[in-house]
């Protein structure tokens, strides 16, 4: 267990920081992380057979040239920031007036004006735009790749996708390219990972202490975001703190209700924190003043076996289906409201694989194999079905070649583990 003081962190420098100063410092070559992560989208894009990628998705456009502008905003607008990327090129499409941001990014070759193609900038003009975008991309591409190019697209408006279909690319789907590549970590990847996730964890920290009854769900959760931002944290994906009945089932998003005396509060980050790197853990607390219930116990060690049993399993070249097969057996009495997949892969969101429990493989588990370099998290939730509460605990890990490394240090409450 670290020795951190979860209540006191340093505030990360941020990526544009450190271009002008001395990465080493802080042990972190941040030149390294953008390089190795475009370098594996490329890897990826020949194993598919993908000639060009036009990238919307604002994650994947950071993990790719580690550029980052307006990230909800212009996945939620697309097209209106986005990246052309082939083995030789990579043009990064800036939304208007933000062009030096990429300054100093050695994995953009070209920053050119991007072309909104949306309802709310061409209004009753769309088809117009959403065309001109189309001819003005096919154009491009035909000069670099030639007329017979294949372009991996991903989460761009209907019409904008339609119109460049038409141009006579052939189109295919960037998502399997791009989450393969996303789920093998380099080694400063990883301390990526490991700085995002320790911010977090003093964020958390100040939440748990600031527990009491009478506060609000929503001033409880505002506490950790506050300081996740504080800490140069992009933002929090879910609103996912619940307590007493409202932990069970689990999904009910944080509300304005009162934490009542004595009920449980689950927890799960769910945070986009330093470098642009998720951390994902959960835990699940005890508002008091008087000591956990005998139930309430039971339900924290149940989570617990649960969530530590599959850590164990966990090892290079497992498949996916050997996985589901030595996975704890989740009580009849839990089953229902169990969390819909065992673990999944994290990285700067959550991302490729899932990794699903026994009971729901056949009709939900693909195939596939745990490789070094996968960082995953492993998922429990334990509820009776019409309980009063639930718990929600969650540790991230790292595949190496000999087994794993658990990556959150954030402690369990001993005082919710005894019998």
């Amino acid at each position: 267990m670290s020795t951190i003081d979860w209540t006191e962190g340093r505030v990360p420098p941020s990526d544009l920081e450190l271009l002008d100063s001395a990465p080493e410092s802080i042990g972190i070559d941040l030149g390294e992380v953008r390089r190795y992560r475009q370098r594996r989208v490329r890897e990826e894009m020949e194993t598919h057979g993908v000639d060009a990628l036009i990238l919307s998705d604002a994650v994947n456009i950071r993990y790719a040239t580690g550029t980052r502008n307006m990230q909800i905003f212009s996945s939620r607008n697309a097209p209106s920031r986005y990246l052309l990327l082939t083995q030789d090129r990579s043009i990064l499409f800036e939304f208007t007036g933000s062009e030096h941001l990429a300054d100093g990014y050695d994995t953009v070759d070209e920053v050119r004006p991007s072309m909104t193609a949306s309802f709310c900038a061409a209004g009753p003009g769309i088809v117009g735009r959403e065309v001109a975008w189309a001819n003005s991309m096919a154009q491009l591409i035909g000069d670099l790749l030639g007329s017979h190019a294949t372009v991996g697209l991903e989460r761009m408006n209907a019409g904008a996708a339609i119109a460049l279909a038409a141009t006579g690319l052939t189109m295919v789907d960037a998502q399997q390219a791009v989450e393969r590549a996303r789920s093998i970590k380099s080694p400063e990847e990883v301390k990526c990972i490991k700085a995002s996730l320790r911010a977090t964890e003093v964020a958390v920290g100040k939440l748990r202490d600031a527990i009491k009854p009478g506060i609000t769900e929503t001033e409880l959760w505002s506490i950790m975001f506050q300081s996740v931002i504080a800490q140069n944290g992009d933002y929090c994906e879910t609103r996912l703190l619940n307590s007493g009945h409202r932990s069970n089932p689990w999904f009910q998003e944080t509300s304005n209700h009162v934490i009542e005396a004595n009920t449980l509060i689950a927890l799960d980050t769910d945070v986009v924190g330093c470098h642009g790197y998720y951390s994902d853990f959960s835990r699940t607390f005890h508002a008091g003043p008087d000591q956990p219930t005998d139930e309430q116990r039971l339900l924290y060690r149940t989570a617990h076996e649960q969530v530590e049993h599959n850590i164990a399993i966990i090892e290079p070249g497992l498949t996916f289906s050997e996985y589901a097969d030595r996975a704890w057996d989740i009580p009849d009495e839990f089953h229902a409201h169990r969390y819909y997949l065992s673990a999944h892969g994290n990285g700067m969101t959550g991302e490729y694989p899932y990794l699903y429990h026994r009971s729901d493989f056949a009709n939900s588990g693909y195939h596939g194999v745990i490789v070094p370099g996968m960082t995953l998290c492993v998922e429990s939730f334990i509820g009776r079905e019409n309980g009063p509460g639930g718990v929600k605990l969650e540790q991230q890990v790292l595949v190496t070649e000999t087994g794993v490394e658990v990556l959150s240090e954030f402690p369990y409450e001993d005082h919710l583990l005894r019998i």
